[in-house]
Parts: C-alpha cells; structure tokens; sequence
C-alpha cells in the first residue's frame, strides 16, 4: 500500500523551493536582485528566521550572494562555481573510502586521454604556443618543486582548455587539484623530473603534428609511469592531505597574450622554442 502520509516539513525549505523555482524558471536572472526579507515575509506568511534560514542556503549553494546592508543578488553559475559545490565532500571521500583515489586515478586517465585527442583535432597556433610555455616553464623550475607542480598542473588544464569547453577545463583543474591535495607523488615525485618534461614534450609534439591516437597513447604511457613510480614509492611515508593550493594564475591555465622567447634554460639545458611540425619517435 502506497504510504500517503503528509510529511512535516521545515518553513524554510519550502520558502527555498520558492526563490530557486523563480531563478530556474528565469524570473529571476544572474544578477537580479531578491526581494527585500520583509517582503517575502508578506508573499510567502513566514517569519523573518524562516526567510534568512532559505536565503543561507541558497548561499550554501551558491547561487546567491549576501551582503551585509545590500539585497541579495542571484550568481551567474559557471562549471567553476559548480564543481565548488562538491569540492569538500569531494575531499571528505578521498580522506575516508579506501577506492576513492583509485576511482579518481582511473577517471582521469579516460578524461586526460580523450582531452589529448581533442586538443590534436582543434588546438590553434596560440594554444600551442601556450602548451609549450607550460613546458618551459617546467624545464626552468626543476629545481623549483611548487613552481615545477603548478607549471605541470597548468600544461593539463591547457589541454582540457583547449576544447573549448568550459565544463571540460573546470573538470580539469578540479581533478588535478584533488590529486594535488591528497596524493602530491601523483603530480610530481623529486627525482623524475626529468622524465616528466620528456613525457610532456612527447604529447605536445603529438598534438602540434594533430596525431590524436599518438598522443593517446603518449598520455597513457605518461600516466601509467606516474602511477608505476607511485607504487614503489609507497616504500616511503606518502605526502597526504596538502591544504596549499596551487598558484591560480600558473596552475589555472588561463590564456596570456606572449611572445617565444627562447630563453627559458634549465636543470636539462637551453631552450630552443616550439617544434609545433615535429614528432618524436619515442612511443
């Protein structure tokens, strides 16, 4: 027998429901500003803390903003701001289910690999260009391990940017950034930098020749490396739960205007600047 009880519920969930249906249905826009406490107090006949208690939440969940002395106005959603949402539950399963980062290292394998192949299909001169700094920038600070990380998580995000897709690049920086924060010899482990320009300039150079299957598979030998050094570094105490973000502006891979400059030198030698026509034979 279906269970028809009328269940109870919170005044303030249901003044909630209210403003988020006028914001999905458009009524209210990004930007526009919610009505005054006392007067949705008068539409919906509920009292002040049942109106500030919605208004909170809908702030928990980022779709508006409170100012103090201001109206609240409705937030323009992006990916970014979207995936902010999870972000501590996010961290909360990698801090307490065994799976989790097994889970998330297998998702990022298949996204990073279809990234890649997109970014041959449709990468321009410009994000070219870009990909190639990120690695220079890498070369240039081996000896510079949060410079050396945030060049590396920047070179990633380039690619996911490079579809054009926002939701794509904002997925991007999150899964780096979990990664970043729980597992750092997921990202970079001292000693193999080397190893890891070398991996990054192999996938460039497969994208700049628009070869997607060849850079598939650069970026899963890539992967299957950083993973394989991993397993036996687990011989030594892992770097768990880092609360220091990476530089937005480096890690962030946003588009700069610049010119090749060639002098990036490093731990490996001198720079010679993009070989966009160039494939390599290594995988």
């Amino acid at each position: 027998m279906i269970d028809e009880t009328i269940q109870r519920r919170k005044l303030s969930d249901a003044v909630s429901e209210r403003l988020l249906k006028l914001i999905e249905t458009g009524e209210l826009g990004p930007g526009s500003e919610l009505p005054s406490e006392r007067e949705l107090m008068a539409r919906y006949g509920v009292g002040r803390p049942a109106v500030r208690e919605a208004m909170q939440r809908l702030e928990g969940m980022r779709l508006i903003s409170i100012q103090h002395g201001e109206r609240s106005r409705v937030v323009a959603l992006t990916p970014r701001s979207m995936l902010k949402q999870i972000h501590l539950a996010t961290r909360h399963m990698l801090a307490t289910s065994p799976g989790a980062l097994e889970y998330l290292k297998e998702a990022r394998q298949m996204f990073e690999v279809g990234m890649v192949r997109r970014a041959a299909q449709v990468a321009t001169p410009a994000d070219l260009e870009q990909l190639w700094q990120a690695i220079g920038e890498m070369r240039a600070s081996i000896a510079e391990p949060k410079r050396f990380v945030a060049a590396d998580m920047r070179f990633h995000n380039l690619l996911a940017q490079v579809s054009g897709n926002p939701i794509l690049h904002a997925v991007s920086e999150a899964m780096l950034q979990w990664l970043f924060e729980f597992h750092t010899e997921l990202v970079r482990l001292p000693g193999n930098e080397d190893v890891t320009v070398c991996d990054h300039q192999e996938i460039y150079e497969r994208v700049a020749a628009r070869d997607g299957e060849g850079a598939a598979r650069a970026m899963i030998d890539h992967l299957t490396r950083i993973n394989a050094r991993k397993q036996r570094s687990l011989r030594r105490p892992a770097t768990r739960r880092r609360t220091e973000p990476v530089p937005t502006e480096i890690a962030g891979g946003g588009r700069k205007e610049s010119k090749h400059e060639g002098t990036g030198a490093g731990a490996s030698g001198s720079w010679s600047g993009p070989r966009s026509g160039h494939q390599s034979d290594a995988s």
